[in-house]
This record gives structure tokens, sequence and C-alpha cells, in this order.
């Protein structure tokens, strides 16, 4: 316990910290980007001044000397319009062709006046001149550092979730392969027992018929046994006929369920070829079939259908149970999740793996509608 709360004090503390120097980071950015603005508003004002003492050396008819011509032509980053008391127009650094449209103009002295405040050039008390101008190209890409920052530390904070998402899934899919094989191993000792108490069985005068049915049931633990034994390897897929595999599992199935489920079956007269582990597609069925009686509560209809559709073969599941919201259309799949008091919570999630993971296929909920019933679907490609 004390392990767990210092591990979460950890973690806020690593958050806090983390957010702290990235406020301090953006909170830099903005005093530099400021001061930037600052100094630029600054050689502004010193060009604005150049040129009112340009107008008064020339209404004096005196030596303009060389420090003023300097200063009028030392910006060459920042953008900017001279507007003279007769209405003529002067500009810096704008493109040349586009400023042939006066509109275009206009639309500049708009924009710049919303950028920075206007400069008027005065002389005699007098406004000679009003200047406009824009932020220089440096600044405006200074303007959208702190996005690129906050978007590099997005993608970093997304690599390292999902880092730390697929270790947690790592880890918790050894333990689930760990437990699956297990599993197997434990269940294989009775089994060996079981089949030899069957032979014995065969030699005393028992009615067959139970005979039978003890040995579909011991065939059916061999089938589970062997299922959880292939949980964390790939499985060997075959050409195997999805009509025949779906139409095994359902007889089972339906042998074995409450009466008050009626069950129907709707598939194709001739074969569909598909590249199946008819093992781990038999259990996702019965998953499938178990979660649908389960919904119902033991009592209504289920109904198992195959479609063909071109290349793809489409396997429907559909029972007349309590339904989902949409919300949980993609839910249900993950490890863990569970409407039911008892249960882990795995059946689907299983499911998902075999059908998309193993079989290179698709499984979701097609429709359902609270109240009335939910449609599952399975997509696989036809060889």
């Amino acid at each position: 316990m004390d392990f767990k709360m210092d591990r979460n004090v950890l973690r806020w503390l690593l958050v806090l910290a983390s957010f702290i120097i990235i406020s301090l980071i953006l909170w830099n950015t903005y005093i530099f980007f400021q001061n930037f603005k600052s100094e630029e508003r600054t050689k502004m004002q010193n060009w604005s001044l150049a040129q009112e003492e340009l107008n008064r050396n020339i209404d004096l008819d005196a030596d303009i000397g060389e420090l003023i011509p300097e200063v009028i032509s030392s910006n060459t980053t920042t953008p900017m319009i001279l507007v003279n008391d007769d209405g003529s127009i002067n500009h810096n650094n704008i493109d040349e062709e586009k400023a042939k449209d006066p509109q275009y103009i206009q639309k500049l002295i708009k924009q710049f006046s919303n950028e920075n405040k206007p400069i008027e050039v005065q002389y005699k008390n007098e406004v000679k001149s009003t200047i406009y101008y824009g932020n220089s190209p440096l600044l405006n890409k200074l303007k959208y550092y702190p996005l690129a920052l906050l978007l590099i530390i997005v993608l970093f904070g997304a690599v390292v979730f999902f880092f730390y998402r697929s270790s947690k899934i790592a880890t918790q899919n050894k333990l689930w392969t760990g437990m699956a094989k297990e599993t197997a191993h434990q269940i294989g000792t009775p089994l060996s027992s079981l089949v030899g108490w069957a032979e014995i069985l065969k030699s005393e005068n028992i009615n067959p018929s139970y005979l039978s049915e003890m040995e579909k049931d011991i065939a059916r633990l061999q089938t589970i046994t062997d299922r959880f034994s292939k949980i964390g390897s790939v499985p060997t897929l075959k050409k195997t006929d999805i009509v025949k595999a779906t139409s095994e599992s359902y007889d089972y199935l339906k042998a074995r369920s409450s009466k008050l489920i009626g069950f129907e079956m709707s598939v194709p007269q001739n074969p569909i070829f598909v590249d199946l582990n008819e093992q781990l597609y038999g259990w996702t069925i019965e998953n499938l079939v178990r979660n649908a009686i389960d919904a119902m509560k033991g009592k209504g209809s289920l109904k198992i259908s195959i479609h063909k559709e071109e290349n793809q073969v489409k396997v429907h599941v559909t029972d007349t149970g309590k339904g989902l919201s949409k919300n949980l259309y993609h839910k249900i799949f993950e490890p863990g999740y569970t409407s039911k008091k008892r249960g882990w919570g795995l059946g689907l999630s299983l499911a998902k793996r075999i059908i998309e993971d193993y079989h290179r296929g698709k499984i979701k909920v097609l429709h359902s509608e609270v109240g009335k019933g939910t449609t599952m679907e399975i997509t696989l490609k036809i060889v």
C-alpha cells in the first residue's frame, strides 16, 4: 500500500513539475516576444524621428548629412507603409507587384493598425505623414513558437502514453497467457483420468447414449484445453468451411442450453471457405452465444446467420436481450469490462483478439437497441 501511494505521489509530482516547466517556458517566450516587439516599436519611432529631421533639414535647406539617410534605409525587415498628408503613399519591405493594387495597400494598412499603433510624423505641430507598420517575419515566426512548443510537448506526451500503455498491455498479455497455459495444464491431468474411466465404463453394462454424451463432453474438455494452450502462440489457419464450423458450434450449444431459448440458424447450402483455426473460431461463437443468452437472462430468441458478400463472409449472432447503448459498442470489447455481477470481462476481448489479430477479420456490434436486442457481426475474407 505504501509503495503504491509513493508511486502515485511521485507520478503527481512529475505531472506538477512538468506543468511548472512548461508554464515557465511559455511565460519566458511571451516576455521575449513582447521585448522583441518593443524593440521593433523603438526602431520605428527612431525611423519617424529621422523622417521628421529630414523634413526639417529640407525645409531649412540644410545639409542632411549621412546619419539620417542611413537611419531611414536601415529598416530592411519590418513591413511599413508611409501615408503622406497629400495622400501619396510610400512603402518598404512589401512585395512590389502586390503593392500596385490600392485595395491590397488598404488591407495592409488595416492589418498593420491592428498589429501596432500607427506613428505620426509631425513638423511644426502638423502631421506630415503617418507610419503603419506590421510585424517583421522573425516576429511572426516567433509568435507561433509557443504553439509549436505545445505541439512538441503533446506529441512527446502521446509517445510516453502509448509506450506506457503498450508496456502495460504486454504485461497483461503475459499474465493472461501464463494463466491460460496453467489452466490447460491443470485441466489436462483429470481429463486424462476421465478418458480412462470412459474406456472402463464401455466394458460395463451402461446405456450407450450416456457414454456417447459423456464422450462428447470429454472431447469438449479436450478442445477447451487445447484452446487455452494455444493462447499466446500464433495459431495455425487452415482452409475451412465456415458454414460447417459454425453449424457444429451451434448444434453443441443448442443441445446444452435452456429450452426457453429459441434457437434459429440461417446458412447457405453451399460451403464457404476461409482461412480458419476451427477451435478458436468455435470459441468465439460460443462467447457470442453465451453473452447473448446472458443478455436475455436465459429466455428469448437467438439467431445465427451467415451471409456471403463478394469476397467476404459475414456471420451474425442476433438476440432479443436487453441491448446496448451506442457508447458501449466499442467499450464491451475492452478487457475487464462486464455488465454481469460475476465474470472477468474477458469473453469479448478474447473474441476480438481471435478474429482481428489471428484471423485478420473484423468483429463489431452491427446493431443494438436498448430493450430489444443486439446483433454482433464477424467479417472474414473468403479464400
